[in-house]
Formats: structure tokens, sequence, C-alpha cells
């Protein structure tokens, strides 16, 4: 008995990885798009990501699209663990589901590998695990956006506020985080930074997509 439920353990990790990963790669922008007779591929940025969408699309549907692509990844590292078929500890199964899902995100496989940058997905993800740091990562993510007016700036500020935010809140304010999930806020760092790779090339030479700033938009 014991060695099936050691079997039946390494095998849920695959099994919920291919479950994360299904479920990230959902091409939620994409979808948005097609509904209303448009592709964002050849649109704005040409990202399948929320931001895209929210240039292209409007504030509303963004935002929608945002909201879904954190609740992809919230699901697979919050709710996937959960399934009756799997067995193995919640956090590890969890931390397994939510990287597939952001792979997914990246690179999915509905749209031949390609999708968005990953950004709201590893929130979700993030959510589910360190939410007390996601907080004021995205906090930090408003602040940045309303400044500059470029989500990018806010989306990096972001990914190296996280882990920062992780370990002072475990360090200083009692807050339990798991060195897994540490390990996790670490590891999104370079994938976010490599996902934006484009973003930082054209923040270097100053022709980065802006928006309007919050103040700019309350002039006269």
């Amino acid at each position: 008995m014991g060695s099936y439920h050691w079997g039946v353990g390494v095998l849920s990790y695959p099994l919920i990885a291919v479950f994360g990963y299904a479920l990230g790669g959902l091409p939620v922008a994409y979808l948005a798009g097609r509904l209303r007779g448009v592709d964002l591929r050849r649109l704005g940025s040409g990202n399948v990501g929320g931001t895209n969408a929210l240039r292209v699309l409007g504030w509303k549907v963004g935002i929608a699209v945002m909201a879904l692509d954190v609740a992809k990844g919230y699901v697979a590292a919050g709710l996937l663990p959960r399934l009756p078929v799997l067995e193995g500890p919640p956090v590890y199964l969890g931390l397994c589901a939510g990287l597939a899902a952001v792979l997914g995100h990246v690179f999915s496989p509905y749209l031949r590998l390609r999708g968005g940058k990953g950004v709201a997905a590893a929130a979700g993800v993030s959510l589910a695990l360190a939410p007390f740091a996601v907080a004021i990562a995205a906090a930090v993510f408003a602040l940045l956006t309303a400044l500059t007016g470029i989500v990018s700036v806010g989306s990096l500020g972001a990914a190296l506020t996280l882990p920062v935010a992780a370990f002072l809140l475990s360090r200083f304010a009692g807050v339990e985080l798991h060195p897994a999930v540490g390990a996790m806020t670490v590891a999104l760092v370079p994938i976010v930074f490599c996902t934006h790779r484009a973003n930082l090339r054209r923040l270097r030479e100053g022709t980065e997509n802006r928006f309007r700033r919050f103040w700019e938009r309350n002039q006269g």
C-alpha cells in the first residue's frame, strides 16, 4: 500500500504540471480580441496579454483580461492541488502547477507557444501562496504605473519588490512563508525580466509605450 501511495505521489507532479500548463496557456486576451473581430497579435505591441488588450480593446476589457489571467495562476497554485486524484504536500503541488501555469501563459500551447509576459499569471500564483507580499508588490505596481504611465515599469518594479516584501514580512512581521515559496518569488524575477526584454530595450531607447499618467488625465 505504501508503494502505491508513493507512486501516486510521484505521478502527481507531472500530472498537476500538465493541468497547470494547460490552464495557464488559455489565451484570454486573444479570445477577447477574437470576440471583437480583431487579432491582438497584429495590433498594438502584438503581445497576447492584458496590457495589449487594455491598449487595443479598452480599459474595461483590459482589466477583465488581467483579472482572468491572475485567476489562472491562482486556480493553478491554490485550487488544483486539492484535486482528489493528487497526492503530496499542497505547497509543492501548488508551486509545480503555478510555475507551469506561468510557462503556459508565456508559451501558450494553443497559439504555437506564443503568449503573454507572465506577470498576471505569476501574480495569481503568488496571491495563492504569498498573499501579503503580493499586496505590497501590487501597490508598487500601481504607484509606478501611475507615476510613469508605463505598465512595464510597474511590472518590473513589482517583480523586484515581491521577494523583498516576502523576506521582510517573514523576518520582521512574523508572516509565515514556506522556504520553497520564498525561492519561487526570487525565481520569478529573471522570468519576468526575460519576458520583458523588448520593453527593457525600449526603455533604454526612450521609446517604450506609455499610457497617459493619472494627473494628465485630470488636467483642464
